[in-house]
């Protein structure tokens, strides 16, 4: 599902369209300073987190969304400094996208495609 978000339940993940839970955002969460270009980035970090199994480098996430690195080190400037969506490393890969991380914690997420992945 393009644009959703998946919402975990017990061993299980729900697609929720993105209608549905920005009509529930509130508060602290306020999404207006996100661009189209934002939610491309977190978007692609989202899904490629966990088939890469590794931290996504700045030079990587900007040749795969087709944008130059220049802005792609914009938007996770942008999006790191909310604190709502992405952590980067000392060297400024992403290694942690809201709902999952490839660092180790408690958690781990699988999906129907056999990907396995640490929940954030």
């Amino acid at each position: 599902m393009k644009n959703g978000i998946l919402l975990g339940m017990w061993r299980r993940t729900l697609p929720i369209p993105r209608a549905i839970w920005q009509s529930q955002v509130r508060g602290d969460a306020d999404l207006r300073f996100m661009s189209e270009a934002h939610h491309v980035v977190r978007d692609y970090v989202v899904r490629e987190l966990p088939r890469a199994g590794e931290p996504l480098s700045p030079d990587l996430i900007a040749r795969e969304v087709k944008l130059p690195l220049a802005k792609v080190a914009g938007l996770l400037d942008d999006l790191e400094l909310h604190m709502t969506f992405l952590y980067r490393n000392k060297e400024g890969a992403v290694h942690w996208a809201y709902p999952v991380t490839v660092d180790e914690t408690p958690h781990r997420m699988s999906f129907s495609t056999g990907e396995q992945v640490n929940a954030a």
